[in-house]
């Protein structure tokens, strides 16, 4: 298994390790609903260097991407992010990433672990005819998040050159870290709290997870594995490749036309005719459900209305936000309204779940 630059900093924190998309990661360093209520409550510090970072370079770089990604890269004003999609011709997604628009000529991306090798082929094989380079960066830096109420007050402590408090959401800039110089940091996050994430050369990955720490202790700060940011994520509406994305479904149906364009100066790209196909006829819709059963719905278990399977399962895990159990699911039309009560499947037996948008828990609706 590949290992992040962290590794022993996570098994010296007695973190609990697993495999996971090949690397070895930590899921938790304890109970995993305390690292919940941890972060919405405090702050949390996330080791999420096994992220893929690509970087494509060139005088093409931009129609490049504009020709693989779902999102309109050349609206992207220079020091934005905008999370996009490669799709297949058939609107199947491949991966969902973020785009980071550096200049004119540079383009750097946060893919899916998961997906990194194959992101690469993809952007490679497609890049004929284009003068643009792709890079692999994913080796040379470390990429770490604070996310939490307190996140800006624990990285401001160690940044300089640069305004963390005027920084808008989805915006980038770069500082000086640690005295590390031109260390990227975006506010950007997967958890549904307001946060940051670093990108520093994995040289120096220890010692900054280590002054962020020291500095954040005060602001509640604690590492953070990936079992609580599942739950996180999951309260947050947001979508998990591998769960509510993958090659079977599409961007339309998960909810992320706001990642499609189909504007005409976007121009074509892969993907595009079929997800302006899918658009008119939607046969179904991610949701939200919810159930205070004992039981907690999992990828895979079906819904059903009456004798009718209406839906399936994609994630689900119990709240401590919301203190019931939630989970996504792909439901039919017609069977998707807020308010509907269904029942999902357990080997026979079933237990009652309500429909509701997403997210299940917003900031804004606090």
């Amino acid at each position: 298994m590949k290992t992040t630059p962290l590794h022993d900093s996570h098994e010296e924190l007695g973190a609990k390790m697993v495999e996971f998309a090949g690397w070895h990661m930590p899921v938790q360093y304890g109970p995993i609903l305390d690292e919940v209520k941890r972060v919405r409550s405090a702050a949390g510090l996330f080791d999420l260097s096994h992220m893929g970072r690509i970087c494509v370079s060139g005088p093409d770089a931009v129609k490049l991407v504009d020709r693989v990604a779902t999102n309109h890269c050349a609206r992207i004003p220079i020091g934005s992010i905008r999370y996009s999609l490669f799709c297949r011709e058939d609107g199947g997604v491949l991966d969902d990433l973020l785009l980071y628009r550096d200049d004119e000529d540079k383009v750097y991306m946060v893919v899916n672990a998961v997906n990194c090798d194959r992101d690469l082929e993809w952007l490679r094989q497609h890049a004929g005819g284009f003068d643009a380079e792709v890079q692999d960066l994913t080796a040379e830096q470390a990429m770490l998040a604070v996310q939490g109420p307190n996140a800006l007050d624990v990285v401001t402590e160690l940044t300089e050159d640069c305004e963390l408090a005027d920084l808008g959401y989805y915006k980038f800039t770069f500082g000086t870290v640690c005295r590390l110089a031109r260390v990227r940091i975006s506010r950007t996050g997967y958890t549904g709290e307001n946060g940051y994430e670093v990108y520093c050369p994995a040289s120096a990955a220890e010692r900054v997870w280590t002054r962020l720490l020291e500095a954040g202790e005060k602001h509640g700060l604690a590492p953070i594995g990936l079992g609580a940011r599942d739950v996180l994520r999951l309260e947050a509406g947001m979508a998990l490749y591998g769960h509510e994305l993958d090659e079977d479904h599409n961007p339309i149906e998960a909810g992320l036309g706001f990642a499609v364009s189909f504007r005409e100066e976007k121009g074509d790209y892969i993907g595009r005719e079929a997800l302006q196909r899918i658009k008119g006829a939607r046969k179904q819709r991610l949701v939200g459900v919810t159930t205070p059963g004992p039981r907690v719905p999992r990828q895979g278990h079906v819904l059903y209305k009456g004798d009718e399977q209406v839906g399936t399962i994609c994630s689900g895990a119990p709240s401590p936000t919301l203190e019931t159990n939630v989970a996504t699911a792909f439901v039919a039309i017609g069977s998707d309204r807020p308010g509907e009560e269904l029942d999902v499947d357990f080997r026979g037996k079933r237990q009652p779940v309500t429909v509701q948008e997403l997210p299940f828990y917003s900031k804004t609706r606090k």
